[in-house]
């Protein structure tokens, strides 16, 4: 071989290493969204005008030269003309099947007069087989006046359809007489600790029912089969979806999880969950910790302190105000409850606790710090869902004992109504302390509690930062020294949620390396007035650079 030829095969191979540098180094996109604003939530790189996405991953995020690299003829161009681009949001606190079941049910919520809740469950009763169950509905009494609803008023024309229909807060129900027979609840039924039986006059059962004495009715309730359950979240997705919600934290413990990994593994599920388990009956249910693929998780028990404000059963130091004879009361005793959090915790489960009263938060972190110094450090990262009417003494707790607040903004604008009158002035200063806790370097997370809140995050954001209540007698905002920023809700909707399932890797904000899922908004809701979000339209939704909702569509 002589001189030159030597020299140009090596000029060649050279040649061909070089090439196949290029090729591996510039992976090319599948998507690529330009022309756009977006908020990253990434803090080495906080603003961008254009997105590279392949398969489900980022891949680059920039200006439009930067990310434009990444184009082959494959590649699909979105130009998003401007339009202002978010972290999907993260709905850290709902009730997946309760919800999805809401939207197939009669709803309740927005019903302001007795004869209006009447006339809804009458006219949802005629569409119904015999022995069928009228169930959710998510009723609100304040809303006429504050009487609560009787059996009397739904019972001629339910008795052949058992009724257990939910207080908004989920926390009591009305029961109709078809119902209550099949519990067996009557005149003779005695006291259900950790709940109460409300009776007339003559100690007749009203059919309300508060906390632990609903489930002598929910038992009797027939379990959803694997059709109802998918059917249940396929309407919840879609609802989800249309609210930019890209992951939930399901709270439910209803059985979700089964369900979705079959959907999943038929390419069916549209929204990432991450699924929570009894923690009462975590062990009977063989629950596992991190159970884990992008898509669906396990991990999380849930359990309870306390009640709800609205049905007097969050349990406080002092009595309610309107009720001096009443402070609350707790669902299990206090003992019981660290032995289960103890045992879960060593098994390495992520524990998440409902607390309400501020009796109920302060026990509930005694329990955590006791469990976190017998069963030594690591990055257990236990949760408290609502945290609604902490005490003073106990704010500086939750960061010192790394606990995360995982609160519902919308509760604020809804109870803000009528607290005040259940719990006095006092209290109220550290009721939904959203700009105290996070003063106090609290890693705050939020979510919507729905079906019993609307999950809307545009809703939360609005009521974290104007606490305006939905019956508009509070413009300037329901004790509005807890207002904190658009830009604080809008992280504790994304990457403070992330950080809340141990997605913060992956989720939560728009980087190299992470899930595409985010949402296009018609605003900039971190420039407009903050009364005015509301009014700002979802266009569309990505979970995996794949578009699951299009506004019109």
């Amino acid at each position: 071989m002589t001189k030159f030829k030597i020299a140009k095969f090596f000029i060649l191979i050279i040649f061909s290493i070089l090439l196949a540098s290029c090729d591996t180094t510039i992976q090319k996109a599948d998507l690529i969204l330009t022309n756009t604003n977006i908020w990253t939530g990434d803090e080495s790189t906080p603003e961008a005008q254009a997105m590279a996405i392949h398969g489900d991953s980022i891949i680059a995020i920039g200006s439009n030269k930067e990310v434009l690299k990444f184009k082959d003829n494959h590649t699909q161009i979105v130009n998003a003309k401007e339009k202002f681009v978010y972290p999907g949001f993260i709905d850290s606190h709902v009730h997946l099947l309760m919800g999805g079941n809401a939207l197939l049910s009669v709803e309740l919520r927005d019903a302001n007069t007795k004869e209006e809740f009447v006339r809804r469950i009458q006219a949802y009763a005629k569409t119904l087989e015999p022995g069928q169950w009228i169930l959710e509905g998510n009723w609100d009494h304040t809303l006429w006046g504050g009487e609560l609803p009787k059996k009397e008023w739904i019972d001629s024309f339910t008795e052949n359809n058992p009724v257990a229909l939910y207080r908004l807060d989920g926390h009591m129900i009305l029961a109709n007489t078809a119902a209550l027979k099949l519990a067996g609840i009557n005149k003779n039924t005695t006291h259900i600790e950790g709940g109460e039986i409300k009776r007339n006059a003559n100690g007749e059962p009203t059919g309300v029912l508060k906390d632990n004495a609903m489930f002598p009715v929910l038992n009797k309730i027939p379990l959803m089969t694997e059709a109802q359950k998918k059917k249940a979240i396929q309407a919840a997705s879609t609802y989800l979806l249309s609210n930019g919600v890209t992951t939930v934290h399901d709270v439910d413990s209803l059985g979700t999880f089964k369900t979705a990994y079959n959907m999943l593994k038929q390419g069916e599920l549209t929204i990432r969950i991450y699924a929570a388990n009894q923690l009462k009956k975590w062990k009977e249910l063989n629950a596992k910790p991190n159970q884990n693929s992008v898509w669906l998780s396990s991990g999380l028990l849930k359990g309870f302190v306390d009640g709800s404000l609205g049905s007097h059963t969050a349990s406080f130091k002092e009595p309610y105000t309107d009720k001096p004879d009443d402070s609350g009361f707790f669902l299990q005793p206090e003992e019981e409850l660290y032995q289960l959090i103890s045992e879960a915790d060593k098994a390495k489960h992520q524990i998440t606790i409902h607390a309400i009263g501020d009796n109920a938060i302060n026990k509930q972190l005694n329990i955590y710090d006791r469990v976190s110094n017998e069963n030594g450090d690591y990055d257990r990262r236990f949760r408290i869902e609502h945290v609604q009417h902490i005490s003073p003494d106990d704010v500086k707790r939750l960061a010192a004992l790394n606990v995360i607040a995982s609160m519902q903004p919308y509760h604020a604008i809804d109870d803000g109504r009528w607290a005040e009158e259940l719990i006095g002035p006092e209290r109220i200063k550290t009721t939904y302390a959203f700009k105290t806790l996070l003063d106090a370097n609290t890693k705050l997370v939020f979510g919507s509690d729905w079906p019993v809140a609307p999950a809307s995050p545009l809703l939360g954001i609005y009521a974290a930062s104007t606490r305006r209540t939905i019956d508009g007698k509070n413009p300037d905002g329901w004790v509005p020294d807890q207002k904190i920023s658009v830009s604080q809700a809008l992280k504790a909707y994304t990457t403070n949620a992330a950080y809340g399932s141990f997605d913060e890797n992956h989720k939560g904000s728009l980087a190299v390396g992470k899930l595409a899922d985010f949402v296009i908004l018609n605003e900039n809701i971190l420039e407009i007035d903050p009364v005015s979000i509301p009014d700002v339209q979802v266009l569309e939704t990505y979970v995996g650079g794949k578009k699951m909702f299009e506004f019109g569509n």
